[in-house]
């Protein structure tokens, strides 16, 4: 029975560029003569580095482990010696640099002892956390860590889609991967499908792919499960995980949701494949494929180490002058890098090399003309022109009612722009606005919670104090009047008085200008005085000394 396709809103066709690259096999490139590893190569926390300069490491060694849930670990591509850990130039559209782990590889390329896992004899806790050991991360663009996505967690995933649509133009990684290595990705099918306890297994390829469909049918015949390979329309953006589930399904993802909650995972052809390396050969994620393309002499694929600089491999494509710039991705979705050198990275799926035959610049910017071309091309069903105004003049609240985090970035409206306004470069910067802006609201509830922490446990400690000081006072109290009830208590009571009186007199006779030396020297009121006192104390001290009259000692 043949599947019933959908359409999904917008699109655009677009000159593919696809042969330029995909007539030639893959080669590997050769190990370079340093790999700069950026420890932030996913989405969550960046990996946390666990060796030291100096250190010597083997190809496939953990050099930096996952940092939290969300998070993957990061390892050495190559063996040698860790030369630096610190900031380095990565490729991001910043320029800005960020943490890496420097290898000067010894040329040997020598291996850590590493075998397959025995995946159906973990639980499924214990393997994801494997896989995330292993580094695996999303290779389709949004380098996810792919045990986070291997977790159904509350909402089963009854329908798994293997993404290979590859519909951005020039890239051809995926292609090649699928012609050549068809098994194997179904290999890692088998794992992800073991993990999310799926029953539905569809292949979505775009039909300018024929010879990567015919070698997947041709995989998938061998297996004992069922996948369904198909070839669906060539429309950019149907490769998008979402656009590609509504092609297969006819289901949409809601705004704010996930593809889970609708009970579908989508995963990457090269997540599965790096997936079945891991699992079947014990290998972490260190290489991958990468297209080099654009102004070179041999566009091709290549098998290139992480951290490999972008450079070695366009010098492998054969530089050419005139170049402009380099892109990492596609002309719709691609970075612009700002050096050749940067390291290829888990992300890095093509290094398209500029020039001004193929990419010529951009006209002016013009004022919107609210054609609505842009509305028209939308796959995310957006209002384009609304969002460019909202996000133009900072009313990024207004953005977001627009349902400004459900764009893609594919660029359908940027390209079919009359007046060339480049708003995919608006929506991201109106939501890096608002990420800063729940950053410094996140940062100053913190703080305020602190403060108000601080208050209640001053206060806390106040009352604390006061009420040990009231119940030392009233335990004194309860001891005085206890003594004053006993027997006796009074004549103690008036001796202590007696001496507090006498130690005044004292006191007093010791400021006088000429001190006294015996009583006699004083006034005659003075004396009177004292030798009263003297006389009660001894009284005092005599009753003191009698016993004491008891119920016992009663006739």
């Amino acid at each position: 029975m043949t599947r019933v396709l959908h359409r999904f809103k917008g699109g655009v066709h677009l000159p593919d560029h696809k042969a330029e690259s995909n007539g030639r096999p893959i080669h590997a490139a050769p190990v370079p003569r340093q790999l700069v590893i950026p420890l932030r190569q996913h989405i969550g926390n960046p990996a946390r580095p666990v060796v030291e300069v100096g250190q010597q490491v083997l190809k496939g060694q953990i050099i930096a482990e996952a940092d939290g849930y969300i998070s993957a670990a990061v390892h050495a591509s190559s063996s040698g010696t860790v030369t630096a850990i610190g900031p380095a130039l990565v490729p991001h559209v910043s320029g800005l640099p960020d943490d890496c782990i420097t290898i000067e590889t010894d040329g040997r390329d020598a291996w850590i002892d590493h075998a397959p896992i025995d995946y159906q004899a973990l639980a499924p806790a214990d393997l994801r956390m494997r896989l995330r050991d292993m580094g695996l991360a999303g290779l389709g663009g949004a380098v996810f860590p792919s045990a986070v996505k291997l977790d159904p967690g509350a909402h089963a995933c009854p329908t798994l889609i293997v993404n290979g649509g590859e519909c951005e133009p020039w890239i051809t990684c995926d292609d090649l991967l699928m012609r050549t290595r068809a098994d194997e990705i179904l290999q890692g099918v088998r794992v992800m499908r073991h993990l999310l306890g799926s029953t539905e297994i569809l292949v979505g390829i775009e039909d300018n792919k024929p010879e990567a469909i015919a070698a997947m049918q041709a995989a998938a015949a061998g297996f004992d499960f069922a996948v369904e390979v198909i070839a669906v329309p060539t429309i950019y953006p149907a490769g998008g995980a979402k656009q590609m589930i509504e092609t297969l399904t006819g289901r949409q993802v809601p705004s704010g949701k996930l593809s889970t909650d609708i009970g579908i995972q989508v995963f990457n052809v090269g997540t599965a494949y790096a997936l079945a390396r891991a699992v079947f050969h014990g290998e972490p994620l260190i290489s991958r494929l990468v297209t080099v393309t654009g102004h070179v002499l041999r566009p091709q694929n290549f098998e290139v180490l992480i951290g490999t600089p972008m450079q070695r491999l366009i010098d492998l494509a054969g530089d050419r002058d005139g170049a402009t710039g380099v892109l990492m991705g596609g002309p719709m979705m691609g970075m612009p890098m700002p050096s050749s050198e940067v390291p290829v990275v888990k992300a890095t799926n093509c290094i398209l090399v500029k020039s001004d035959a193929l990419f010529p610049p951009l006209p002016a910017m013009l004022p919107c003309i609210r054609c609505t071309r842009c509305a028209d091309v939308c796959p995310a069903e957006l209002q384009p022109q609304e969002l460019f105004r909202f996000a133009k003049a900072g009313d990024f609240g207004r953005a977001q009612e627009y349902h400004l985090f459900d764009c893609i970035e594919c660029g359908c409206c940027s390209y079919v722009c009359p007046s060339h306004i480049p708003l995919v470069d608006y929506y991201r910067y109106a939501k890096s606005e608002i990420w800063a802006r729940e950053r410094e609201k996140r940062a100053a509830d913190l703080a305020r919670a602190r403060h108000e922490f601080r208050l209640f446990r001053l206060e806390r400690e106040k009352k604390e104090k006061a009420e040990k000081l009231a119940a030392k006072a009233q335990a004194k109290r309860a001891e005085l009047a206890a003594e004053a009830a006993a027997p006796g208590a009074t004549g103690e009571a008036d001796a202590k008085k007696a001496l507090i009186a006498a130690a005044l007199a004292r006191a007093q006779a010791k400021k006088a200008e000429v001190a006294p030396k015996n009583i006699d020297q004083l006034p005659p009121d003075k004396q009177r005085e004292i030798e009263e006192i003297e006389a009660r104390r001894a009284k005092i001290r005599e009753l003191a000394r009698q016993p004491l009259e008891t119920d016992e000692t009663k006739p």
